[in-house]
């Protein structure tokens, strides 16, 4: 195992008992579950918003956006959905749910690769079954979709993604994982939820 000099921080890839220890195998589990709920969720309200704005398609087409309180609806329902994954997770896998807060993790030196490898196959397969889902119990509905906004560039939109995604591993590493967190694992992840909404506000705009 490979130390650096900054106390509490640990580089390795990890062996084979972790690679089949339960707890590992509970914590996989746990970012698979808990990503399945914030993605069934979070998309599930687009797709709802959509369905009860359906008459007003053309709005959306003219606008380009989904109006003030669509943006809301769907803030609120990520919001929510984020709270309730990272409240459930939290205290089994670190509540990451996003594979770059699971990257923050391993550049901080608080997860193996090998744990982060598992939590990103796990993150990735519960958002592919929830999408999965969603298609079937909505006999195969699809959102509006979203696309970058009039007047923006795409290196525009790659930068607010960069910003945007910098800020929400910021909080989920402040609030989550960081071990001189404190007080502050209390609020985790009603901090998170906010992030969440403040994200998805900005993005969707």
């Amino acid at each position: 195992m490979m130390s650096t000099r900054p106390a509490g921080r640990r580089y390795a890839f990890a062996g084979a008992e972790e690679a089949t220890h339960p707890d590992s195998m509970r914590a996989t589990l746990s970012e698979f579950f808990s990503t399945f709920i914030f993605v069934f969720a979070g998309e599930g309200s687009i797709l709802a918003l959509d369905m009860v704005r359906s008459p007003d398609r053309m709005y959306y087409r003219e606008t380009g956006g989904l109006g003030a309180s669509g943006l809301a609806v769907v803030a609120l329902a990520h919001a929510l959905a984020f709270f309730a994954a990272v409240a459930s997770s939290m205290n089994v896998s670190g509540g990451h749910i996003n594979p770059a807060v699971t990257f923050g993790a391993l550049v901080g030196g608080r997860v193996s690769l090998l744990r982060a490898i598992y939590y990103w196959v796990a993150q990735l397969l519960g958002a592919v079954v929830a999408s999965l889902l969603l298609r079937i119990t909505t006999d195969g509905m699809r959102p509006i979709g979203f696309s970058v906004a009039a007047g923006v560039g795409n290196l525009n939109a790659l930068l607010m993604e960069v910003v945007l995604t910098f800020g929400l591993v910021y909080v989920v590493y402040a609030t989550a994982i960081d071990p001189k967190r404190g007080s502050l694992g209390t609020i985790a992840p009603l901090a998170i939820a906010f992030m969440a909404a403040l994200v998805d506000t900005i993005q969707v705009c």
